[in-house]
């Protein structure tokens, strides 16, 4: 595999996770600001970014599509496979967010 795919492939894990986490507490904020519950409001608020933070880490839904399609209409599976690794990292960080967001909540984020 080439050096380069390797090191998207981390920064998509890293950037879905930050989206997820730096969402969820700064949305917090609000939430204590307002007088709701700041942990409840961060579960909520983890949950409704998930595909927000994989759509903003494999860079937009548009160049997933030209990859998808350069794959499927191209013959070059390459593409495809990376492409599909990408989104797969994205969800991994997504969901090692999740999960530190239900420890420190110390509640089951669904």
């Amino acid at each position: 595999m080439e050096e380069r795919f390797i090191a998207t492939f981390i920064h998509c894990f890293f950037i879905a996770a930050g989206v997820v986490l730096g969402g969820s507490l700064i949305g917090s904020i609000g939430s204590f600001i307002t007088g709701d519950s700041p942990l409840t409001a961060m579960r909520w608020i983890g949950r409704s970014l998930r595909i927000w933070a994989i759509v903003a880490a494999i860079g937009g839904t548009f160049d997933a599509i030209a990859n998808f399609e350069k794959g499927v209409l191209d013959g070059s599976t390459l593409d495809l496979f990376k492409q599909a690794l990408l989104i797969l990292s994205a969800m991994g960080g997504v969901k090692a967010a999740l999960l530190l967001i239900s420890w420190f909540t110390q509640e089951d984020v669904t």
